[in-house]
């Protein structure tokens, strides 16, 4: 009769705990984390015993992968094939391991990421250094527990006669830990773990005189010595890994970069192919062709560049954004006392040390034992030797063997054990050379047995003998450091020509904001005429700049944009520019009121920016150089509904000059305005009486004299020489620049400093557009208000003043911003 079901009513949240714990405890002890005794994973142990027990080791023939595989799952890792295959096959790449554990023939992968062949195909065997992780299991010098279904015994943590956790490193994420641990040189352990056994307090710093740090089995060049020390004192650190790469000279005046080692645990085949997504991207420029010539000679990597190519450059382009150059994170968790711990350098040498001490001592005492027992064997023979006529007649007389045991034992008082061996006895060893040598091997019994005592009685002989053992590990595999290390971590700087091909372009942008870059061809073709522009737009710069330069673009909401000129549209002379609002969003009502154009950020430089209220700042050019290029960023902090009208750039020995709408002008110098950051309002520029803004601000040379030119809304357009007008300091109301009048005064629209190549153009509100040559006016005194050029009643009043644009090559030598 079938037992009835038990339904235990529990809360979903104390079932899901409780399981997800033991998931999770066993997860962490059991599969992902490694011991901080040996460095090994449970399945990374298994295959090892598994292969040991085999007899499957580095003096046999190789032998299937599949066998040494179905003995791991079948007797110690109750999980997938594929999984114990992965692991073992990990435990033979050389470009993983720093010293391998495993020798693998067959295809076991590629630094390129490709698969292994399949366990049926490939061939392997114990390494000869793994036989110093395995060496005295057989002398109980670990404990041993039930396998899985208790029908063998499997060890808990294997001898590790070397510090494998440093050595190889290890990888692994389980539930709420992850680990990694860099791999290391051999020699530099061994000296350290030598080293704090000699000076328990030694310093994370004199360890680091002789662990120089990871030594990675792929080899390149460490970064960030600050980021190793903090790992090694806490566990968690961060470095810079980088391939290591040369330039070479070849014929035709050209170059090419060579890459014989990449960063540990990249993909080498991705790395390349991503390098060549960029050169036919063309987001750099210089490359001919990238060729992948690794083979069974080693690994090499050909960057074929152009003539003329910048290969320093392409080489930080490439450590930049490729994975030539990747961030390594220590993250050292190891299990400890069936915890996991996060160990400092210190703290995973005590951990191996502490499982040295005992591994030694338990070997020791087996050893003792078999020594003492052998002495007792020996001991009985030599006596039996002396009296062997009376023992052979004793044995003649017994019934069996048994009898005889128990006659020779109660005659002549020897043990059990010894009675065993005297009646196993072969005859020929009845010879009179066998009492010498049972008597030198006795001998020999008794110094073993007084060094082994010695070293259980004694610390510092127990430490002296794992000091030994050590060393000889050493001596026999030792090998040169692989990983070079730099103290500092490279600034990685880019000259743009690397990304960008070098051109010759013409900029222009309009007052309702459409941009574009034209090819000088296209401008050419034209003549420079039939630029394409909506109606009742204008344009604000025409600029020959390259393709490797930059443009600031300033808006009357106080806000900028840096705009590389290669990010702009190019677009036809003929054809219409692209909004501003497709290259980086503006607000509602905000427009373009000002261009300046970039080759560098140079220190000497600034930017000068007049506002409608009456407030100028001067700031540092340099801090304008923006790094996100997709969104309007704050040049300064307007307040209430105040705009920017102007902005221009000065080497610091300028005269500005504003002019309000109520015809006041005020002159001084560009060093009256203190120098502020980025973000701050600015200062007072002129005194404004209520309704009263300004026109407009000019900035000019401090040794030049421009003409002043205003026009008013009624149409009136005036001409005046700077020396009208005194000199004097910021804040002021400044000097009249109209005759007041009582009925319809004349109000400033427009307000510029020009020379004789300028041109001045303004709308009315009716839609007429007229364009005048200033120079061609006769100069006026401050007290007139100039003479009329058009008929504001006929025409409409002036409502909008500005300088033609005219075409510009800032950076040429002779006319250089």
């Amino acid at each position: 009769m079938s037992q009835p079901e038990k339904y235990l009513d529990l809360p979903l949240e104390e079932v899901i705990g409780d399981r997800f714990g033991r998931y999770s405890k066993y997860i962490i002890q059991e599969r992902a984390l490694p011991d901080a005794r040996d460095g090994l994973k449970p399945v990374q142990r298994r295959i090892l015993f598994a292969m040991h027990e085999e007899k499957n080791t580095h003096d046999k023939m190789f032998r299937k992968s599949a066998k040494t595989v179905g003995t791991v799952i079948g007797n110690y890792h109750p999980h997938g094939d594929s999984s114990v295959y992965e692991a073992m096959v990990r435990l033979s790449q050389d470009w993983k391991l720093r010293n391998t554990l495993v020798e693998m023939h067959g295809n076991n992968g590629s630094v390129d990421g490709d698969s292994p062949a399949a366990m049926r195909y490939t061939e392997a065997r114990l390494s000869s250094i793994s036989a110093e992780l395995l060496r005295d299991i057989d002398k109980e010098t670990v404990d041993h527990i039930p396998n899985f279904d208790e029908t063998a015994l499997e060890p808990v943590v294997l001898p590790a006669k070397f510090p494998n956790l440093l050595v190889n490193g290890s990888t692994g994420i389980s539930s709420g830990y992850a680990t990694d641990i860099p791999p290391h040189n051999l020699a530099e352990v061994i000296d350290a773990v030598i080293k704090r056994i000699d000076k328990p307090e030694v310093t994370v710093e004199e360890l680091m005189t002789i662990i120089k740090g990871p030594d990675f089995p792929t080899g390149g060049i460490i970064q960030g010595i600050d980021g190793i020390k903090k790992a090694y004192e806490t566990g968690r650190g961060k470095i810079i890994i980088r391939g290591k790469a040369k330039v070479e000279d070849v014929r035709g005046n050209r170059q090419q970069i060579v890459i014989d080692e990449i960063p540990y645990e990249v993909n080498k085949a991705n790395m390349v192919r991503k390098m060549d997504e960029l050169r036919i991207d063309r987001k750099v420029e210089g490359i001919a062709e990238i060729r992948d010539e690794t083979d069974r000679t080693g690994l090499r990597v050909v960057i074929e560049l152009k003539k003329d190519a910048d290969s320093d450059g392409i080489l930080h382009y490439f450590y930049k954004n490729t994975d030539l150059q990747v961030t390594y994170n220590f993250n050292m968790v190891a299990i400890q006392d069936k915890t996991p711990k996060l160990l400092s350098l210190p703290g995973m040498l005590d951990a191996y040390i502490a499982h040295q001490k005992e591994v030694i001592t338990r070997q020791t005492t087996y050893d003792l034992k078999k020594a003492k027992d052998r002495a007792h064997i020996v001991e009985g023979l030599i006596k039996a030797i002396s009296i062997l006529d009376k023992l052979i007649a004793t044995i003649r007389a017994s019934k069996d063997k048994r009898d005889a045991k128990e006659q020779i034992i109660a005659k002549y008082d020897f043990s059990d054990a010894q009675a065993e061996a005297i009646v196993m006895l072969q005859l020929y060893r009845l010879t009179n050379t066998d009492i010498t040598s049972l008597e030198k091997e006795a001998a020999e019994l008794r110094e073993t047995i007084e060094k082994l005592e010695a070293i259980l009685a004694s610390e510092n002989k127990l430490l002296q003998t794992i000091k030994k053992g050590l060393r000889e590990i050493k001596r026999t595999f030792v090998d040169q450091r692989r990983t070079v290390i730099e103290d500092k971590i490279e600034e990685l700087k880019i000259n743009i020509e690397v990304t960008v091909a070098s051109e010759d372009v013409l900029v222009s942008a309009t007052r309702d904001g459409y941009l574009k870059r034209t090819s000088l061809r296209s401008y050419s073709a034209s003549n420079g005429e039939g630029f394409a522009m909506k109606d009742d737009d204008h344009l604000l710069d025409l600029i020959e700049l390259n393709t490797t330069d930059k443009l600031l673009l300033f808006t009357n909401k106080g806000k900028f944009v840096l705009l590389p000129v290669h990010e702009l549209p190019e677009i036809r002379w003929r054809d219409i520019g692209q909004h501003v609002s497709n290259v980086v969003p503006l607000d509602k009502e905000e427009r373009i009121i000002q261009t300046i154009p970039i080759r560098s950020f140079t220190a000497d430089q600034y930017l000068i920016f007049f506002t409608k209220k009456g407030m100028i700042k001067r700031s540092e050019l340099i801090i304008y150089d923006a790094q996100r290029h997709s969104k309007a960023l704050i040049a300064l902090n307007l307040k209430d509904d105040d705009e920017l009208i102007s902005v221009y750039q000065t080497d610091g020995n300028a005269d500005v000059f504003l002019a309000s709408n109520k015809g006041n002008g005020l002159w001084y110098h560009e060093s009256e305005v203190t120098i502020v950051g980025q973000r701050a309002r600015g200062v007072k520029a002129i005194q404004l009486k209520e309704g009263e803004y300004v026109a407009n601000g000019q900035v000019f040379n401090d040794l030049s004299e421009p003409s002043l030119v205003v026009v008013t809304q009624r149409g009136a357009c005036k001409r005046m020489n700077l020396k009208e007008f005194e000199k004097t300091t910021r804040a002021k109301r400044g000097l009249t620049m109209l005759r007041e009048l009582k009925n319809k005064p004349h109000q400033i629209r427009g307000f510029f400093a020009v020379n004789e190549q300028d041109t001045i153009c303004f709308e009315t509100t009716k839609g007429e557009t007229q364009s005048i040559f200033p120079l061609e006016l006769s100069a006026s005194d401050r007290y007139s208000n100039g003479s009329f050029v058009i008929d504001a009643d006929h025409d409409g009043e002036v409502n909008e003043v500005w300088k033609e644009a005219k075409y510009q090559k800032p950076f040429d030598d002779t006319n250089e911003i």
